[in-house]
């Protein structure tokens, strides 16, 4: 693939006064309704395990409690960044502002990671020394904690998984739900007569799944930033089918990548034989993208093979450098 060179490329071409409209991103879903529900039920649920934790005096529950509070944070940061990424694109901000929940997300797994690190070392000290703790307390708050964090992951999916910045705050609902369960087994376990140890154990399950959540999340986001390709695009099968379409001689500069969630994007430098219409080509490619690929944001400059982009063709079949 000596012509396949991943370089610099010209966006002089690219008209950025329309509209575009690409697809269900935070800046275009109807999530706040769903996000404040979800805020108020884990707000709820934070109140009443931290008092029945300090009185029960239960690790589970209050690993449960402290990882509420991160869900009220993930949530809070999704609402803003729906409030930011809903401004129009303007001035230097030509893309918009939808990576605000690119972000969101970047925070959110971070919060996860650096919860999950601390509670797992409380856990397991309190692993080393068991506290005594009321199994029956623990058992009855874990069941509410269990029914408002499944109302509020519910709630969460309503809002638009497809969203970076939700999908965070749905990974932190899950978790708590999955550590309600976790506390209520602890619960059950010294109620029947097992060993306190079982809720600092459970607690250092639950801070695992966190660690886990948090590093998906994070990487999910970083990607972006980095400007990857779309998980589910081969940049090598884009240039593939770009280079044996019909009338192309050559395809160079190829980018394929992520402006945000939701909103892939391509550009390249074609050149086709001489003679050939370029702009129609360009349409045949552009059409190409949307159909194999479903990429929309397509920039394509296309010239003559040997004219380059400062020698453009005349005629109607020159140089093709509109979107």
């Amino acid at each position: 693939m000596a012509d396949h060179a991943h370089a610099g490329h010209d966006h002089s071409g690219h008209d950025h006064k329309g509209h575009h409209h690409h697809g269900p991103t935070l800046a275009s879903v109807d999530a706040p309704r769903w996000l404040w529900v979800a805020l108020g039920m884990n707000l709820a649920i934070m109140v009443v395990e931290i008092i029945v934790g300090l009185i029960a005096n239960s690790t589970a529950l209050l690993t449960d409690a402290a990882h509420v509070v991160t869900d009220a944070l993930a949530i809070g940061l999704a609402l803003a960044a729906i409030t930011v990424a809903r401004r129009p694109a303007k001035g230097g901000y030509t893309y918009g502002f939808g990576r605000v929940e690119i972000l969101s997300a970047q925070l959110n797994g971070t919060l996860l990671l650096a919860l999950g690190a601390i509670l797992g070392v409380g856990s397991f000290l309190r692993l080393l020394d068991p506290p005594q703790v009321d199994g029956s307390l623990v058992i009855v708050a874990s069941i509410f904690g269990l029914v408002g964090n499944g109302a509020a992951a519910w709630a969460l999916t309503r809002a638009s998984r497809r969203s970076m910045a939700v999908e965070g705050a749905f990974q932190h609902a899950l978790l708590d739900a999955i550590a309600s369960v976790a506390a209520i087994i602890a619960g059950v376990v010294i109620v029947a007569g097992g060993p306190d140890a079982a809720d600092p154990l459970l607690a250092l399950l639950v801070t695992a799944l966190m660690l886990r959540s948090g590093w998906q999340v994070l990487g999910s986001s970083l990607r972006v930033l980095l400007e990857r390709a779309p998980s589910d695009t081969n940049p090598d099968e884009v240039y593939a089918a770009l280079k044996e379409h019909v009338g192309v001689v050559a395809v160079r500069d190829l980018h394929v990548w992520v402006v945000t969630d939701g909103f892939p994007a391509v550009t390249a430098h074609i050149e086709v034989a001489v003679g050939d219409d370029c702009h129609a080509r360009r349409a045949e490619l552009q059409t190409l993208m949307h159909e194999q690929f479903s990429i929309d944001h397509v920039t394509f400059q296309v010239d003559h093979t040997g004219t380059h982009s400062g020698n453009p063709c005349q005629n109607g079949h020159g140089n093709a450098r509109l979107q």
